[in-house]
């Protein structure tokens, strides 16, 4: 069904209240594993319905900021999630407790049940207040975002449609494009700090209230980290400031003399060859014609996924001026749909989206008749293998999107992935300091950013940019604010990815069937059994990452 057609009905709250007051009835009336099994179908059905309403709101709100209607159908869901996440915590209590649970957790997975179990430590009716308060400072940070005006030489554009001026080949055009970008934050500063120091506090809060000494804890549970927990966290942190910040830097240097720049100002970061970063040829229409080509030559399976995709129109790509900046990739239970949301802006990055967020679309495809809905609950760091390593299988159709430069793009793709982990592993340890810490002040979290990229960044000079050097460029990372603790899965899956990187280089057939396999697996197994299944080496293990950079560095003579 196309997306316009997918009907939208705000759910009955005392409704939804009811239905899982006789769920929770059926379920203790239930006199075997079987019975039981069958009433948590029927949970299942009403999840879907929730969910599938919630995330058709998302999506419209999102496509157009300013639309009335589902801006107050946005804030519905905003106060109504957490309610429903608690009754189905509620709910779910249950299954742990059952005196059948040997069976459930035969039909359902340890996985499913050890996610449960951290579910439980994450919410609780008396937080209800505080979750809502946090999805509203959440949403003003969003707004105030989408709705930003950046005057561009006499066009009014918003955040993302700056991109292309702020990586221009021309230094002088991006030089004026990022101090317009950055005047936007610094005009707004005050703002920023106060809604983050407010979310500190707010979640800190949260975890107080639950037990907990700060909100860590309570943000792993959260992520579901089923696997690992702050230990390797910070091991594979310091393993990428030790194997994989050289590395980077080697690839900025690389970057610094292809550019004939004595050193590399903060507005040459997001620029790779002096004629410009490569850009795609067509236009929007024909960039999703092009991926469309793309995928049905790739496999069956991914010509299955992208003509559903384009013939149902599930792709929301265009910037608009009243559009949410950012983009995702969400599902629609009831429409076993996925939907891809993005901002078109002439960069290569719209290519991106036909890669990265097919990546997580093609996998949420691949199981969307998974009868467990539980094992399509797969935790961020393997859900971003799926779409950071798409993004590498993907590079021998290049040529379809930037023609001639479509070299250029496969070199810049590759160091950019590089010289990102440190960039996301430092947002990761910025965020581990500002929650064991709740009481720094604004000026306090700016010198923590300050001094972690003398760590993971050395070579970034700001000078001439005073918001900048004061240490307030984090601002402007959506993931600080509204996904706490996210950011650090990207990391481990762009390890992932450059595994397969390598992997697919040497055998791609067999480094595709690791990959389609490690998406059918989808939450049925631990992150750990994932990665040894499939013929992957785990990035937490000591010396994992240093092998990893001398097998690349070694095949790119670095």
């Amino acid at each position: 069904m196309k997306f316009k057609d997918m009907e939208y009905k705000r759910p009955d709250v005392e409704e939804i209240k009811s239905t899982f007051e006789s769920l929770c009835k059926d379920f203790d009336a239930a006199s075997s594993g079987e019975e039981q099994w069958a009433v948590h179908q029927k949970y299942y059905e009403l999840s879907d319905r929730i969910m599938s309403q919630a995330t058709i709101a998302e999506i419209r709100h999102d496509v157009d900021m300013t639309d009335e209607y589902y801006k107050k159908e946005n804030d519905f869901f905003n106060s109504t999630i957490p309610l429903i996440m608690n009754l189905s915590v509620d709910y779910k209590k249950k299954l742990l407790k059952s005196p059948y649970r040997s069976y459930l957790e035969e039909k359902i997975g340890k996985v499913a049940f050890k996610n449960m179990e951290l579910a439980e430590k994450s919410i609780d009716e008396k937080i209800l207040p505080l979750m809502e308060e946090e999805n509203k400072l959440t949403d003003d940070y969003n707004n105030l975002l989408a709705t930003a005006k950046i005057d561009w030489k006499g066009e009014e554009l918003n955040l993302s449609l700056m991109t292309p001026y702020l990586n221009s080949s021309d230094i002088e055009v991006r030089k004026e494009a990022w101090k317009k970008y950055s005047d936007f934050f610094a005009a707004n500063a005050e703002e920023l700090d106060d809604i983050y120091d407010k979310l500190v506090k707010n979640r800190t809060k949260q975890a107080e209230e639950l037990g907990y000494d700060n909100y860590l804890p309570l943000g792993y549970a959260r992520m579901q980290r089923n696997d690992y927990g702050y230990d390797e966290i910070k091991s594979f942190r310091e393993q990428v400031k030790k194997d994989i910040v050289p590395l980077a830097e080697k690839l900025h240097e690389i970057r610094r003399q292809r550019l004939g720049l004595n050193k590399l100002h903060f507005e040459d970061e997001g620029v790779y060859f002096t004629n410009g970063n490569p850009a795609p040829t067509g236009s929007p229409e024909e960039i999703l014609e092009a991926g469309r080509k793309m995928y049905n030559e790739l496999s069956p399976e991914t010509a299955e996924f992208m003509n559903f995709m384009c013939d149902n129109d599930l792709f929301d790509v265009l910037g608009r001026k009243t559009k949410k900046s950012g983009g995702y990739m969400t599902f629609i239970p009831d429409y076993k749909s996925p939907f891809i949301f993005a901002n078109f802006n002439g960069s290569s990055s719209d290519v991106d989206v036909i890669t990265h967020e097919c990546g997580h679309a093609f996998q949420g495809f691949v199981v969307r008749n998974e009868l467990v809905r539980e094992h399509m609950d797969i935790t961020m760091e393997t859900a971003e293998t799926h779409s950071m390593s798409m993004e590498y299988f993907t590079e021998p159709w290049m040529k379809l999107f930037f023609g001639e430069r479509a070299d250029d793009y496969v070199k810049m793709h590759f160091e950019d992935s590089v010289i990102f982990i440190p960039y996301g592993t430092m947002v990761d340890e910025f965020q581990h300091i500002a929650y064991e810490n709740p009481g720094l002040s604004p000026k306090d979290r700016n010198g923590v950013w300050h001094d972690l990229e003398r760590q993971y960044k050395p070579h970034l000079d700001y000078s001439g940019n005073a918001l900048y050097e004061g240490g307030a460029f984090w601002q402007n990372k959506h993931h600080i604010y509204d996904s706490p603790l996210y950011y650090i899965d990207y990391c481990i899956a762009g390890t992932n990815a450059l595994q397969y990187k390598v992997w697919m280089d040497k055998d791609y057939k067999a480094a595709w069937k690791s990959y389609l396999e490690l998406c059918r697996l989808s939450a049925s197994d631990f992150f750990s059994g994932l990665a040894v299944k499939v013929g992957l080496n785990n990035p937490f293990e000591d010396g994992s990452l240093k092998y990893m950079v001398s097998q690349l560095e070694q095949k790119y003579g670095l």
